[in-house]
């Protein structure tokens, strides 16, 4: 089997795949329907810079990301980036897959311009704050949110 990782954008052909893919993030999240979800992924592309990163290992989806890259007020009008949904398949982990999906989004927003890159995340087990700690990114904020639906469980 090919173990090379290739990194591009997804298109709607790619929601199926992507759909699945997320029941590796979370059973227990509603799922989008697929005609919704080929709508929004040609909606976040539409965002300048933006959109879902796929990685894949032989045509199977094995890791991928959401990107968007923010217009700013401040910092010079340097933008920012947020990153989302962040995901490797259950057999593809600890294999780096999801490391490069992260390198490949912090390479992106770095080339938009962006001054920094957050993510945040649900997540108090330590091997996933070790896994985000590995990619880069380090815990230096205090985070708040608002939700009309309920957070994922862990």
């Amino acid at each position: 089997m090919d173990n090379v990782l290739t990194i591009r954008w997804a298109v709607p052909d790619d929601a199926e795949a992507l759909l699945a893919l997320y029941q590796h993030l979370s059973s227990d999240m509603a799922v989008c329907p697929p005609a919704l979800a080929r709508r929004n992924l040609e909606e976040i592309a539409a965002y300048k810079g933006s959109g879902v990163l796929l990685g894949q290992i032989g045509g199977t989806c094995v890791a991928s990301c959401t990107l968007i890259i923010v217009p700013n007020l401040t910092r010079g009008g340097a933008p920012y980036a947020l990153v989302e949904n962040v995901v490797t398949h259950a057999e593809h982990r600890l294999r780096g897959y999801g490391k490069h999906i992260l390198d490949a989004a912090s390479d992106r927003a770095w080339g938009c311009g962006c001054y920094k890159i957050m993510l945040s995340t649900g997540s108090t087990r330590p091997s996933v704050l070790g896994f985000y700690e590995s990619a880069g990114f380090e815990q230096s904020r205090t985070g708040f949110q608002k939700r009309r639906m309920p957070a994922r469980s862990d």
